[in-house]
């Protein structure tokens, strides 16, 4: 009987240095592993960015289950602050140390480590398809993307999919995600006329402009939540001018705003309402308001049932505790799968993930990659 160590998998893939945009050579060690358990692999790269898809079993099954994940990492930051080695791997009181230990080498190698022993062991009457990105924790443009652009283009197709991010707060098991809030990015450049600070009715200020639009903003009630989503949140997170003279009226003053918005809203519906509060605002102050908006990823949910009952009565058998279904917290790469099937996501505690000194409590890695082959089991025996 075929048996893959997650936790050396972990390892190894942690001492891939993959930084964004970095192969680090963590997917060609995965395709080594997939190919040698019968996957079929391709590299899709695009614009640089290095991803990988494998399938076991041939493309005429009626059902494949999809693995979605990344090996791409943060930056260090200051690399003396970490107690451990961040490329290092090495293991102390229990936990493994090193950036992407916890986001997300650990779910990638879970999973992966499942998916060989399983179609090994007990090769199942369908297929297992692996998406594998070096492109989630950057700009996401040529990651899961291209992977599913790839997927339409050569008639691949997953029937389900679960993305192996952590999920879990504080205790292995309890959370599992079943869509997430859309996000958007707006900044705002407001133009008046640039005078001297002793003569205002010479000029026109951009200042009080911008603080009437922020506040229009800021004070707006979104939404109260809704049944699966907690309330949408604008927030304010720069007011820029860069005016060092007081005696000075600037010309010009700059803003952004970040919105995290329910399935209430959708992000063309949420674009037209912030240039239509600078159009009153101009209207009022008789400045001019330049508005740019970047929609990072639309709200979603995939509704409870099937899919979401298999993962939690996995869990629950190999923990003992039942998930929440949950939409908190930021964007994930499930909201492009989410085009192309049904996802949830499901991993380990993600206390430390981005964090000096990133490390995961080893005994969930081999717990996590129990989960995922009881649900494998379990999915082909349906």
């Amino acid at each position: 009987m075929t048996t893959t160590d997650p936790v050396e998998l972990t390892a190894a893939l942690v001492r891939c240095p993959s930084v964004t945009p970095e192969e680090g050579g963590a997917l060609t060690l995965l395709q080594t592993l997939l190919e040698s358990a019968g996957f079929n692999c391709t590299r899709v790269d695009r614009d640089g960015i290095a991803n990988l898809f494998a399938r076991w079993g041939d493309k005429g099954h009626a059902r494949t289950f999809g693995f979605n994940g990344h090996t791409d990492v943060v930056p260090l930051g200051n690399p003396d602050d970490w107690s451990m080695p961040p490329f290092g791997a090495e293991i102390k009181d229990g936990m493994m140390y090193g950036r992407g230990s916890t986001d997300m080498k650990s779910g990638v190698a879970a999973f992966a480590a499942a998916a060989v022993d399983f179609v090994q062991n007990t090769p199942p009457d369908g297929g297992v398809i692996l998406t594998i990105t070096g492109d989630e924790e950057g700009d996401a443009i040529d990651g899961t993307m291209a992977l599913l652009d790839w997927m339409e283009t050569h008639d691949e197709r997953m029937s389900v999919c679960l993305v192996g991010e952590p999920t879990c707060p504080n205790h292995m098991g309890e959370m599992m995600k079943i869509g997430r809030r859309g996000s958007m990015n707006a900044w705002f450049t407001v133009t008046g006329k640039q005078g001297h600070s002793a003569y205002p009715h010479r000029a026109l200020n951009p200042m009080p402009a911008m603080a009437r639009l922020m506040d229009r903003l800021a004070s707006h009630e979104l939404d109260q939540g809704t049944d699966h989503f907690d309330a949408s949140t604008l927030a304010v997170v720069t007011i820029d001018t860069g005016n060092a003279a007081t005696n000075v009226i600037p010309a010009e003053t700059r803003a952004c705003i970040n919105i995290r918005f329910n399935d209430i809203h959708t992000g063309e519906g949420l674009s037209y309402w912030l240039r239509d509060e600078a159009a009153k605002v101009d209207a009022e102050f008789g400045t001019k308001t330049d508005v740019k908006i970047k929609i990072s990823g639309e709200a979603f949910l995939t509704p409870p049932g099937p899919l979401s009952d298999l993962v939690a009565k996995s869990v629950a058998a190999e923990t003992g505790v039942t998930p929440e279904l949950s939409t908190s917290g930021g964007t994930s790469d499930a909201r492009f799968v989410k085009n192309h099937c049904p996802v949830v996501e499901f991993g380990l505690v993600g206390k430390t993930m981005h964090a000096v000194d990133e490390r995961v409590e080893v005994g969930q890695i081999v717990q996590l990659k129990a989960i995922y082959t009881r649900i494998l089991q379990d999915y082909f025996a349906q």
